[in-house]
Formats: structure tokens, C-alpha cells, sequence
């Protein structure tokens, strides 16, 4: 198999295909389709999305996608898309340690549903976060979620991707988008591989405005990289696997489903290298607030609150005068849920491990521990490059809920408030 080749600069409209001619020029829909091609449009907004919100792609296939039998229920996967815990929900702190793959599997049936958020795909609202480890290849089976977009995140491992729209390679320190309704199956093509999932159910992620920034920095939509046109002609059985409501359903549909040939538009699954991530922060003193780190955002009906926010903590200088520079005691009306791809996160001396998970729910006080506080609190402030690191941030308006699963595990940290135990008091005079 040749390298994915890419196109790049996020949200542009792009016209790509991999048997020349196969793409219609200056019409969607001809009366007869290059080669008996299909035309098919995928839409991610409604018809009559503003144009500049507007997300659709065109896509000239061998079958029709519409060409399979009825949906039944899908027994695998035991542990993806549960539902949440019907208990009363505790306002307390969250932390799991990195999940272990008891049984081989392959990237769907090692997905483990953590955090929901929001009122899910029924109301097109909030974010399900799931994490992932898969020992063998997706073969002749795909999955498609008709719930939300999904931001994929690696942690160990590399994980090939394999779409109807082309391939992309995806390795720890790099994410992919693949956008609600498009089919794709995973391989490993460096072995067993680990990570994380969220799975956006409200509008789709875009770039943040920047405002006061002006026109550069955060992340440039010329480094994300949408791949070119490929197709899988396979004949014979294929399981297609579909998330619908929080369900999983399958069918066989008798070939691959990965069969587009030639597309165009500006809806595609795309990935991101975070260390091109254009770091802001203070060149004086304070500490700027954390949506300084935006990379994408799925705006709420909320002005000014996200249904959800990707944000990441990578690499860069700190710099500022008198200032305490970790992330200080704060609660927040957004929720947030936390990973860490790899190094440390510099406000966790102890515990908080690269495939670890934590959530701080609305208006729960957290903040460093007190080994990161004493640190902080008394280092001689010198410019300092934090660097050897990739923390992420799932955020939302929403409250997080979390899945029986994640409750009973042996991996949740059952001593987590201790991390907050033993600040000594302060003096007054």
C-alpha cells in the first residue's frame, strides 16, 4: 500500500480523484456519471446553512451507500455507547489511571465509553469521550457514526485510517477529524495502539474566531491536511457497523463501503500535527486563561459557551514577572475532561499518567497539586521553556456524565481528592 497523500487548509473546497475523469466538471449530478460512478452528496449541515457555515461534499462511488440490507442489533463492543450511570450525580473530582486491554480487539471493539455530556445525538448536543486499545486490524468491517464527528487522538501507537474519502496516517502527537457519516475501518500499522476518542454531537468543530489576536496564531487552517481520493473495490463479505442514537447496529453489505472513486467539497476527515500549534501567552505578567489554547470549537446556542472546546497544553516559554505559572485554583461554569499523550503536565507532580483521563465537573474546585503549588510558589522566575509534553483538554457547557463502566473500574483513582490534602494555611498578621 502507498503513503496517503494530502491536501491541505481546513474548511476550503477541494476536488480530488483517483481514476482520472472519474470527477465531473461543472456539474454535481450528471445524467450519467463518469465510468457508471454514483453521485451522492454527504451533507454535514442542513441544506440551508449560511454558505460560510455550509458543509457538504460530493461523492461519485461505485454502489450507492443507500444499496444494504436492514440494521440489526450489534453485539460486540461491549463497553461503547452503554449509556450513562442512572445513579444521583456526584459533584466529586475524577481521575482514571490508563486503561488495560484485557481481550484482543480490534479499534471498534476496544472503544470504552468514559464521559457523556450534553443531551446527546437525539438533540444534536454535548460529547461522548471514549478511549481506545486495539491489538489487531479492523478487516472487512467499517463503522460509521451517524451520532456526531469524531476528534481522534493517539497516545501509543500510530493508527491508519482508512476512509471513504482517502487514507491518513495518524500518529501519537497528531489528531484526526472524521466528520458524522463517513465510513472508515482502522489499521495498526505499528502494532497494538492506544488513545482517545470524542465524539462531538452538536455543531461541527471549526477554528476559533481570534479576535484581539488578530490574523495569526492558534492553529492555521493551511496544517490541516484533508487526504486525496482512494477507493477499496472488494467484493464479497463486509460488515458495515453503525452508531445511531447511542446504539450499535450492523449489516452486511456485500462489499466495501469504501468505495468513492472521486469527490469534491468542503466536508472530509483531516488530521492535525499539534506541535504546529501557534502557542499566545504573556510576555509581562499574569496568567492568560486557558482558551488561549483553542485549537477547534463546536459553538452552543450559548454565546460565549462552547458545546464543546478541544484545547491542548503543548510545548512553549513562560515567561511572565511575578506571576504564578501553573494553572491556578479556579472553578469554572464549563466542564472539563483531561488527557495526557505524553510527558508530564506541569500542574500534577505525581499520578497523572500519558493514557490517563480526569474530569473536573462545573464549579469543582481543583487546581495544582501541593508539590506543583510549593514549586510554583517558590521558583526563582527566570524564563522557562515547559517542553516534552502534549496534555489535551475536552471541554463543554454541558456536565459530564460518567458510564457504569467508568465508575466501577479498577483504574479510577479512588484517592484523587488527596492531591488537594495538606495546604497549609495562611499566615495573617
Amino acid at each position: 500500500m502507498t503513503d496517503p497523500q494530502y491536501m491541505t487548509g481546513f474548511g476550503n473546497h477541494f476536488a480530488t480523484e483517483a481514476v482520472a475523469g472519474s470527477l465531473p466538471v461543472g456539474r454535481n449530478s450528471p445524467q450519467k456519471p463518469a465510468y457508471g460512478l454514483y453521485a451522492e452528496q454527504l451533507s454535514g449541515t442542513a441544506f440551508t446553512a449560511p454558505r460560510h457555515e455550509n458543509r457538504r461534499s460530493w461523492l461519485y462511488r461505485l454502489r450507492p451507500s443507500a444499496s444494504h440490507p436492514a440494521f440489526t442489533r450489534y453485539t460486540g463492543a461491549e463497553h461503547f455507547a452503554p449509556g450513562t450511570s442512572d445513579a444521583p450525580l456526584a459533584p466529586n473530582r475524577l481521575r482514571w489511571r490508563p486503561l488495560e486491554q484485557a481481550h484482543p480487539g480490534d479499534w471498534l471493539d476496544s472503544l470504552t465509553t468514559m464521559l457523556v455530556a450534553g443531551e446527546g445525538p437525539a438533540a444534536q448536543t454535548g460529547v461522548a469521550v471514549h478511549l481506545y486499545h486495539a491489538t489487531t486490524d479492523m478487516v472487512r468491517r467499517a463503522f460509521v457514526s451517524a451520532d456526531g464527528e469524531l476528534l481522534i487522538l493517539p497516545e501509543l501507537g500510530a493508527i491508519r485510517l482508512l476512509t471513504e474519502m482517502g487514507r491518513i496516517d495518524v500518529a501519537p502527537g497528531q489528531v484526526a477529524i472524521v466528520p458524522r457519516g463517513v465510513r472508515f475501518r482502522v489499521e495498526l500499522p505499528d502494532g497494538p495502539a492506544r488513545g482517545y476518542v470524542a465524539e462531538n454531537h452538536g455543531q461541527p468543530f471549526r477554528l476559533p474566531d481570534l479576535g484581539p489576536i488578530g490574523a495569526n496564531g492558534l492553529a492555521n487552517p493551511r496544517d490541516f491536511e484533508t487526504p486525496v481520493a482512494w477507493y477499496e473495490d472488494v467484493e464479497g463479505d463486509y460488515e458495515l457497523v453503525q452508531k445511531f442514537l447511542g446504539s450499535l447496529w450492523t449489516t452486511q453489505v456485500g462489499r466495501s463501503p469504501l468505495d468513492v472513486v472521486a469527490w469534491h467539497g468542503n466536508l472530509a476527515p483531516c488530521r492535525y500535527d499539534l506541535s504546529r500549534f501557534n502557542t499566545i501567552g504573556t510576555v509581562s505578567f499574569d496568567h492568560p486563561d486557558p482558551s488561549i489554547f483553542t485549537v477547534l470549537t463546536s459553538p452552543s446556542d450559548m454565546v460565549g459557551t462552547a458545546n464543546v472546546d478541544f484545547v491542548i497544553f503543548p510545548p512553549r516559554w513562560m515567561v511572565a514577572e511575578d506571576t504564578f505559572r501553573p494553572p491556578w485554583f479556579h472553578r469554572n461554569t464549563m466542564s472539563e475532561c483531561m488527557g495526557l499523550i505524553h510527558g508530564a503536565y506541569d500542574a500534577k507532580a505525581d499520578g497523572f499518567r500519558p493514557g490517563a483521563l480526569s474530569l473536573h465537573n462545573q464549579m469543582s474546585g481543583h487546581g495544582p497539586d501541593v508539590a506543583s503549588w510549593k514549586g510554583a510558589s517558590e521558583a526563582e522566575l527566570k524564563p522557562h521553556k515547559i517542553d516534552g509534553t502534549m496534555a489535551f483538554m475536552i471541554e463543554s457547557r454541558w456536565v459530564f456524565r460518567a458510564t457504569d463502566y467508568a465508575l466501577e473500574t479498577s483504574a479510577l483513582d479512588e484517592d484523587y481528592d488527596e492531591v488537594w490534602a495538606d495546604f497549609p494555611k495562611a499566615r495573617l498578621p
